[in-house]
C-alpha cells in the first residue's frame, strides 16, 4: 500500500507492508539486510520500537488513530529504544532518509491508500 504524508503532499512510500499478529510485530524489519526506497512497514498496534539485532538505521514515525504524527525518529540507531508514544495506534518504519527528503514533521497527517486509491 502506499503511506501519503497529505500535509505535505508527499509520497513516503508505495510498498509499504502491514505488520499486525503477534509474530509479524514481533519480527518487524529483523532479519531484513535494507528497507528499499519506497518501502516501509506500517506495525499496529505499537506505541515503542527496538532496533537491537538491526543491521541498518530507519525512519520511524508513530501516528494516532487519525494519521496524525505524534512522534517521529529520523535515522533510527541500531540497539536503541524508543520512546513511548501513549497516543499512537501504530509506527510506520521508513529508510533512513524518508522524513528529511520529505520535511514531514509532528502533528503531519499521514494516510495510507492500497493499490486501488482507496484507504488502508
Amino acid at each position: 500500500m502506499k503511506a501519503v504524508n497529505v500535509t505535505r503532499n508527499a509520497l513516503l512510500g508505495d510498498g509499504v507492508l502491514t505488520a499486525r499478529t503477534s509474530r509479524e510485530r514481533a519480527r518487524g524489519l529483523l532479519g531484513t539486510g535494507k528497507l528499499p526506497r519506497g518501502g516501509g512497514l506500517w506495525i499496529v498496534p505499537c506505541r515503542s520500537i527496538h532496533s537491537f539485532g538491526m543491521r541498518y538505521e530507519f525512519d520511524a514515525l508513530f501516528l494516532d488513530r487519525n494519521g496524525k504524527i505524534v512522534g517521529a525518529h529520523p535515522r533510527f540507531r541500531r540497539n536503541r529504544i524508543s520512546w513511548i508514544f501513549w497516543k499512537a495506534k501504530g509506527v510506520l518504519e521508513l529508510p533512513a532518509g524518508t522524513i528529511d527528503r520529505t520535511a514531514t514533521r509532528v502533528g503531519d497527517e499521514v494516510v495510507f491508500q492500497t493499490a486501488r486509491g482507496g484507504s488502508g
